[in-house]
């Protein structure tokens, strides 16, 4: 009998409630060492900050509303279904629901300057993106093999446009189209700091992506962002801000979600 419960776990389960077959779950690109680059940066001393890792146990640490958000063992896309993703029972993924679209998924905790570790999944078609201090997107897009973007930031790793004057502006593509194929899991590691106020509130210096990575090629360095790209949580800027996960785009799943808070004044 435990044999027959340990069987019926491992099969997958995809968007409709069917049970699968379970495929192979290949492993996310090497990560950047981040520490070392802080290091090089001098963001960090000798003795680095604590990583804060984001998914813990169902889904605490995360604002409410979640909307339909779950936390499940494992992630894949559906073989029966390429739009769509498959789970595995347990914990350690996030995906954004059975239909793939859901709210916004905001931490609990506040942020500055960080260094991020991302691994998402979407499949074929489909569209997310992190939003640093709920405000400052890095695009989650399918656009493994474009080769040029409808827009500058609509890419895979692209930093998004805002929106100004009825019009997209001030969107970063990436330096190279790093992407892989839908189904397969991916990395961003960002270095960004926050942007800077006085005493009085006025702004003193703009937000900035250090660097930004996606799938160990460097993709961005020193972009800084003027204000909230389109889509964002916040239209107003603030010293800190939650991490933002888009959840109403298409399907995505996120996990081995890791921060570093940076301490400078």
């Amino acid at each position: 009998m435990k044999h027959i419960v340990a069987a019926l776990a491992a099969l997958l389960v995809n968007i409709a409630g069917n049970v699968v077959a379970p495929a192979a779950e290949p492993p996310a690109p090497r990560a950047v060492d981040l520490l070392a680059e802080l290091r090089q940066l001098g963001l960090i001393g000798e003795t680095p900050p604590q990583a804060r890792v984001l998914i813990g146990e169902g889904l605490a640490g995360w604002r409410k509303k979640t909307g339909e958000w779950m936390n499940v063992g494992g992630a894949m896309a559906d073989p029966a279904n390429e739009r769509a993703i498959a789970t595995t029972p347990g914990t350690g993924v996030l995906v954004n629901g059975a239909k793939g679209k859901t709210v916004d998924l905001f931490t609990e905790a506040e942020f500055g300057d960080i260094a991020a570790h991302i691994e998402f999944m979407i499949p074929k078609g489909s569209n997310s993106g992190v939003y640093f201090m709920g405000r400052y997107e890095v695009q989650i897009f399918d656009s493994f093999g474009v080769e040029k973007g409808k827009y500058p930031g609509i890419e895979c790793g692209g930093i998004y446009p805002r929106w100004i004057n009825n019009r997209e502006s001030e969107g970063h593509s990436p330096r190279v189209n790093a992407a892989l194929p839908p189904g397969q899991w991916q990395t961003f590691d960002v270095i960004f700091l926050a942007p800077r106020f006085d005493a009085s509130g006025k702004k003193t210096a703009n937000a900035r992506f250090v660097k930004v990575w996606h799938n160990g090629q460097l993709v961005h360095e020193n972009i800084e962002v003027t204000g909230p790209t389109r889509a964002a949580a916040y239209n107003d800027e603030k010293p800190l801000g939650p991490l933002m996960f888009q959840g109403d785009h298409g399907p995505v799943a996120y996990r081995n979600l890791r921060v570093w808070e940076l301490k400078r004044p």
